[in-house]
């Protein structure tokens, strides 16, 4: 499977494609969200509901994975998204060539040691080979869970204490923050939190995904099934996010 062509990575720079599509009419560029996050579900029941096996459901899920990473980058979206592990190694082997010349930076993020050996260095391979790229980051959450995510964060601190890096009164959330595994530190600025989360088939709940970085997500629930998702829907969440009000917290004026 490929990802359709996408402009050139970020070292050694090309024409975009004439083919590229504009910004939809309903989005306005200047309040569409930086960084979008997507809980991808329901692949299971749309197999079933189809009479098919559900590795037929994952494979659909995974087109509908590269039609939203085709899409992000034209409208320039940072995707990060909940992946299960079935066949996100093929996934990736098939995609790296790929991911090199539209520019696309792969991070996985969740814990390795839960992953099969062969995944662990496929991922990491893809990692290293798309370092550079800066066209694009596309964050995969494999067996990642959002409350482990906060306990080794909180351990790092702690160790860190103990080392005497760090004072308790020194701690605060920016630092805490730069302790998660969306956090990557390579002499670049840290990735902004999700503006934007996306959960699909219907399922209203965060399932452990990203729960110290959604804390002022707006959050978009579809009814869609993830295999279904496509253009059309995509523009609807984001159509949403820019309706919303976002007072982070605050009262509004």
């Amino acid at each position: 499977m490929r990802l359709p062509a996408l402009p050139c990575l970020g070292a050694a720079p090309a024409p975009a494609p004439a083919a590229e599509p504009l910004l939809p009419a309903q989005l306005r560029a200047e309040s569409l969200p930086r960084h979008v996050a997507v809980v991808m579900d329901g692949n299971s029941r749309w197999a079933r509901a189809r009479g098919l096996p559900q590795t037929i459901g994952h494979q659909d899920g995974l087109h509908a994975l590269e039609e939203m990473v085709r899409l992000s980058r034209a409208w320039g979206i940072r995707p990060e998204v909940d992946v299960l592990m079935v066949l996100i190694e093929r996934l990736i082997d098939d995609n790296v060539d790929e991911f090199l010349s539209q520019g696309i930076r792969l991070r996985v993020i969740g814990d390795y040691s839960r992953l099969p050996l062969s995944l662990q260095n496929t991922a990491r391979e893809a990692e290293d080979a798309t370092r550079n790229n800066s066209q694009l980051d596309l964050i995969l959450a494999i067996g990642y869970s959002g409350r482990r995510d906060i306990l080794q964060a909180c351990r790092s601190l702690v160790g860190k204490v103990h080392g005497k890096l760090l004072r308790p009164e020194d701690i605060d959330e920016s630092l805490f923050a730069n302790e998660l595994q969306t956090s990557f530190t390579d002499g670049e600025l840290p990735y902004p939190d999700p503006d934007l989360l996306i959960r699909t088939s219907g399922e209203l709940r965060l399932s452990n995904f990203l729960l110290w970085q959604t804390a002022y997500s707006e959050i978009f629930f579809t009814n869609t099934l993830w295999p279904d998702f496509r253009e059309a829907d995509y523009l609807e969440a984001l159509t949403s996010f820019q309706s919303r009000n976002r007072r982070f917290g605050g009262r509004k004026h």
